[in-house]
């Protein structure tokens, strides 16, 4: 989990780091700071690696292989020190993840970039990465690796925010509620994004509108002056601006609503782009989204418009837009070769939820077929949703219906619920996890087919597109409609 600066400045000194960090050094590094990174095995050179203990590992463990492997510094706690001297420097300091935490926030004190964070049920990953493009046409831009979203990839971010960055994206996620809290302040950003709420992580909440108050929570944590950015066309619209409002935002919307600051006009979905006609601000502009989907329109909408407020160039924003790439997992495209034609995979397997679900086989339902070819998804466990679930899972069918999927492989208990629901000419075949559906799924696969893989994390889903990977030959590994962004 590393990630070098690519600015021209060193990123931190020693010094800085143990004034940040209320820590004392035992050593000093040889050279500049490049980085920081909390894994011993990615580690970079001149990179400060975090000892941080994770839920398997205790990152002291490694504190040896890292410096060996050309860390500049370790921070370890006194508990370890001991056990840490004689690799190379160290800055010992009470608790690891509180002085990662402290790092971040003196990166965030020290900046003065525009600072821009996303939040949402579903999209967050993709629409941060959107921003990152749309902002580095403008000036260098710093963004969430991945989806470093949560307690520890949050500050991991910050502490890697150069100073001479002039924009920051980061993407805040959430599973219960007061979590968002704690990470918007350490951001505090002047433009926050909530891209959508759904009926996601029902199990630690009593309703969606449960799901509405904790992506408000964003909110919290704006600069004085700071805007909010709210999907228009959400049904907990009113809700979102209300905090927003108590917040003491500006609040700014998306969507297809007639009021709408930033409003569609005109969109054409294609099957490996959209081109979009659309008004920010009250500014015309017209652009192309480099991958497909009816919910990429929404969001970049809801890009174009934080770029506005963020003070960048709207038209570079737009033009930027067509060389977005879906991110691993969430829509990445490749082909295989099988029986004399080709087999086309879109990979959706990070994650999922109902609203994901739907906008995967819409995509799906998008996709060219050879001749003789049917559209297939092969769907897992969509978890977190509570009681409802089943029902949850059983409501797929319709989505299934509506986009003209062919054949439904499942895999999970609760998508025998799915699985039930459908008419038998849809119905592939049920397996009780992902790996038991694999040999019935490679099976079932011919030449002219498109196929969605999709599902939960939990359910793993992921191993299912590396099956398929594995036994066929790849005929193009990525998109070739996008650029890598």
């Amino acid at each position: 989990m590393s990630a070098s600066n690519t600015f021209a400045e060193p990123l931190w000194s020693a010094p800085e780091l143990a004034l940040a960090t209320a820590g004392r050094l035992v050593g000093r590094p040889e050279g500049a700071l490049t980085g920081v990174s909390i894994d011993s095995r990615t580690i970079g050179r001149g990179e400060v690696y975090f000892a941080i203990k994770g839920d398997v590992h205790d990152g002291h463990k490694f504190v040896g292989d890292a410096l060996n492997r050309g860390a500049g510094i370790a921070v370890v706690d006194d508990g370890h020190l001991a056990e840490c001297t004689g690799h190379g420097p160290l800055l010992v300091v009470k608790d690891v993840l509180d002085a990662l935490v402290a790092t971040g926030v003196a990166a965030r004190n020290r900046s003065r970039a525009k600072i821009v964070a996303v939040t949402g049920s579903v999209g967050k990953t993709s629409t941060k990465e959107a921003l990152r493009l749309a902002l580095a046409e403008d000036g260098q831009t710093h963004a969430s690796a991945a989806s470093y979203n949560n307690h520890w990839g949050v500050p991991l971010t910050l502490s890697r925010l150069p100073k001479s960055a002039q924009y920051g994206v980061f993407e805040i996620g959430m599973n219960h509620p007061d979590e968002i809290r704690p990470l918007v302040h350490m951001v505090r950003p002047h433009v926050a994004m909530v891209t959508n709420v759904e009926p996601v992580h029902l199990a630690a909440f009593k309703n969606v509108e449960g799901i509405a108050d904790a992506k408000a929570e964003i909110f919290e944590g704006l600069v004085r002056g700071g805007h909010a950015v709210v999907n228009r066309d959400n049904p907990h619209y009113e809700r979102l601006k209300a905090a927003a409002i108590a917040a003491g935002a500006a609040v700014w919307s998306f969507g297809e609503h007639v009021s709408a600051d930033a409003r569609l006009d005109r969109v054409a979905l294609k099957e490996t782009s959209s081109c979009v006609a659309a008004t920010v601000l009250g500014e015309p502009v017209t652009f192309k989204i480099g991958a497909p989907g009816r919910h990429l329109v929404q969001n970049a909408l809801g890009v174009l418009l934080c770029a506005k407020l963020a003070g960048a160039d709207l038209a570079l924003a737009a033009l930027a837009l067509a060389k977005f790439a879906p991110p691993a997992g969430r829509g990445s495209r490749f082909e295989l070769a099988a029986g004399g034609g080709s087999i086309l995979v879109i990979d959706e397997s990070y994650n999922a939820n109902p609203a994901s679900m739907r906008s995967a086989l819409a995509l799906l339902g998008q996709a060219p077929v050879g001749s003789g070819g049917r559209r297939i998804a092969a769907l897992g466990d969509m978890l977190e949703l509570g009681d409802g679930g089943p029902e949850l899972h059983a409501k797929v069918a319709e989505a299934v219906a509506a986009s003209q999927i062919d054949v439904v492989y499942c895999a999970g208990p609760l998508m025998r619920s799915l699985f039930d629901a459908l008419p038998e000419k849809r119905r592939g075949f049920w397996a009780k996890t992902a790996a038991e559906l694999q040999p019935a799924l490679i099976a079932g696969l011919r030449a002219g087919d498109a196929v969605v893989v999709k599902g939960s994390n939990g359910s793993r889903m992921g191993p299912l597109v590396t099956a398929l990977r594995e036994r066929y030959a790849a005929v193009s590994s990525v998109d070739e409609t996008t650029a890598a962004g």
